[in-house]
């Protein structure tokens, strides 16, 4: 009744809570805004992203992780300690145990970050468990049986990508290629070609409205605000969903090498059962516009969506759990 079991997707972009039992009962960016001159915590989560790009000089708004691992220990335990507190409403009478999702590619350090910063927060026993093999749980593949499985949970900060056979990682692959460096790309391309300069919140929906990996039916366009270089005066432009789809394909095409290079590191055998089976993609990343069909493309793999991507990792926690 006590002590609270606890599984956390702590992402790039969002941060996920499982408790045991419970189900997935938190979602939340992962932000925190800073007030620099007395160097307190004024808000975490959805209140701090509400305050990108329109804070005072003294509040700084800031992403403690980067591309899945972290940038900034003390905000980080800060952060992670806010999310505990909410998931369970206070009521921790002892130190709950935690499960936690880092990337396949970290190193020793940042995993002992990760640790640390966990029982900073106020976790007893904290276990690690890496985003591909949690992503693959959660998306009810046959982990533990002698069948390959292959997923790609693309999210954030990192693409990985691993191949999976009786309940262990036979190869896989890590990149600092996924969902924010697309929004970097497009805001990149369209000061480029336009001289606006335009912010995170609004490359994003720029990807959600329009953005695509392939050609699609109805494509349309977007009018979007930003600064123009040249005066630092407002100004509106129209953007095309090929345009979006251009300034996109060199970050895809890196998450496209990737996967092909973990399906060549793959045994025989195991390459023959997912051709049977497939490819399973995850992660927010994943639910760009036609990425399924152009990965399908590029490896003559048949290519299936996870039911929630979104929720593949902290549901893997909760297997774990």
């Amino acid at each position: 009744m006590f002590t609270k079991s606890i599984g956390i997707d702590l992402g790039t972009t969002n941060t996920l809570v499982y408790i045991k039992n419970r189900g997935i009962v938190l979602r939340e960016p992962s932000v925190v805004a800073v007030d620099i001159r007395n160097n307190t915590v004024v808000a975490v989560g959805n209140r701090a992203k509400d305050m990108v790009g329109r804070t005072p000089d003294n509040i700084s708004v800031v992403k403690p992780l980067k591309d899945g691992v972290i940038s900034d220990f003390d905000i980080t335990a800060i952060m992670i300690k806010y999310f505990i507190k909410k998931a369970t409403k206070n009521n921790i009478f002892f130190k709950p145990k935690i499960v936690i999702c880092i990337p396949s590619g970290v190193t020793t350090v940042e995993k002992r970050a990760v640790e640390d910063a966990s029982k900073q927060a106020g976790a007893g026993e904290v276990k690690l468990i890496v985003e591909p093999m949690a992503a693959a749980m959660g998306a009810n593949l046959p982990v533990t049986k002698a069948q390959g499985s292959m997923v790609v949970d693309i999210g954030g900060g990192t693409s990985e990508m691993a191949v999976i056979s009786q309940g262990g990682i036979v190869t896989d692959n890590s990149i600092r290629v996924a969902g924010n460096r697309f929004d970097d790309s497009i805001i990149q391309y369209i000061k480029k070609k336009y001289g606006l300069l335009i912010g995170e919140t609004t490359a994003e929906k720029i990807k959600i409205s329009i953005g695509s990996a392939y050609p699609y039916e109805n494509e349309n366009d977007i009018e979007i605000k930003g600064k123009n270089l040249s005066d630092g005066l407002p100004r509106n432009i129209i953007i095309t969903s090929e345009e979006v789809r251009k300034a996109l394909k060199p970050s895809i095409e890196l998450i496209i090498e990737a996967i092909k290079g973990t399906l060549e590191a793959t045994p025989p055998e195991i390459s023959a059962d997912i051709i049977d089976y497939g490819i399973t993609l995850t992660g927010g990343g994943a639910l760009l516009r036609g990425l399924d069909t152009l990965i399908g493309e590029a490896t003559n793999m048949p290519v299936h969506m996870a039911n929630k991507p979104l929720d593949c990792v902290v549901e893997g926690t909760g297997r774990v759990l």
